[in-house]
């Protein structure tokens, strides 16, 4: 579980900031989990995620001030490690995701008709997520769409992550993965656009130089980068919000919905879109942070304290 450092995390210094575990323990509950079942292993899951609420105070700090905001109050006790279990369980879920057992889980999906029309249309998209949520069962929707073609651009780190998963399971093929912060990482982009494929990225972090812009997130400002939605408008694409919500159980609603569609647009027109679809951006996340507050997965200082509003 990712521990917050002394004072505010500042732009990029998530990346320093370590999960705890180790590959021969992912091999470990990997392979029990798909030998048990997905029922019979929660109760591992449990206990793991009791261990980490007793041994993260960071980490328990900033879910503490997320929820208080996504709740309008004080969290109670249970709701904060409700909190750390619905991000075990998304974690855990990656398996059976992983290892094509995904009729364990419940998928619901919200905006199919869009994907849908967007497919049909001939145009590529950028699906853009935070760090809310499940990710990976995103990709599941691609196999319920038929011809559908979903992508994840991400950065090496979790990239790594992700291929070690896979490896643990001995699955035989992972999801395409774009990988961000290279030279050729925007005409990759590009391609799979051109072949009408959908390319996910998460729009809530960023590395080292990016821009940021100012928006409001429950209630208080925060800085979200604007590289993703810049890159959608030099490529001249549409932009459809996503969120893969974790419900409970074995449920899973999948959201999309427009955001944005950056066509033909140049020069202020396309700076002044930007700025709007970024706004819109942070309001989604905000109306979706309120209806699920326990999908939030950023757990460390996300809100600029140097705001004196916010603090």
């Amino acid at each position: 579980m990712p521990a917050r450092p002394p004072g505010n995390l500042r732009r990029e210094e998530w990346l320093g900031v370590h999960e705890r575990g180790s590959p021969a323990l992912l091999r470990l509950m990997a392979a029990s989990s798909l030998r048990l079942g997905r029922r019979a292993s929660r109760a591992v899951l449990h206990a793991v995620t009791a261990y980490y609420f007793a041994v993260a105070p960071r980490a328990r700090r900033a879910s503490r001030g997320y929820l208080r905001r996504a709740l309008g109050r004080e969290p109670r006790l249970h709701e904060r490690y409700r909190h750390f279990l619905h991000f075990a369980t998304t974690i855990h879920d990656r398996v059976f995701l992983a290892g094509d057992r995904e009729d364990s889980l419940a998928l619901s999906i919200e905006g199919e008709a869009l994907m849908r029309a967007q497919q049909a249309s001939g145009r590529g998209a950028i699906l853009l997520g935070a760090h809310f949520g499940s990710f990976a069962i995103v990709g599941a929707v691609g196999r319920r769409i038929d011809g559908a073609h979903i992508a994840m651009a991400m950065y090496e780190d979790n990239a790594r992550k992700l291929r070690r998963l896979f490896e643990a399971i001995g699955a035989q093929s992972a999801p395409p993965i774009v990988p961000l912060g290279q030279v050729d990482s925007m005409l990759r982009i590009a391609e799979r656009l051109d072949r009408g494929e959908f390319v996910g990225i998460l729009g809530d972090r960023s590395l080292g130089g990016d821009a940021r812009r100012p928006v409001r997130l429950l209630g208080e400002r925060v800085l979200l980068p604007t590289g993703p939605m810049r890159i959608a408008a030099m490529l001249g694409c549409p932009v459809i919000f996503m969120a893969g919500l974790y419900r409970g159980a074995n449920r899973y609603h999948v959201v999309f919905e427009p955001l944005a569609d950056f066509a033909g647009l140049h020069g202020a027109d396309r700076r002044a879109a930007v700025d709007a679809a970024i706004e819109r951006y942070a309001a989604l996340l905000d109306a979706h942070c309120r209806r699920d507050p326990y999908n939030w997965f950023n757990f460390y200082e996300f809100w600029d304290l140097a705001d004196p509003e916010a603090r």
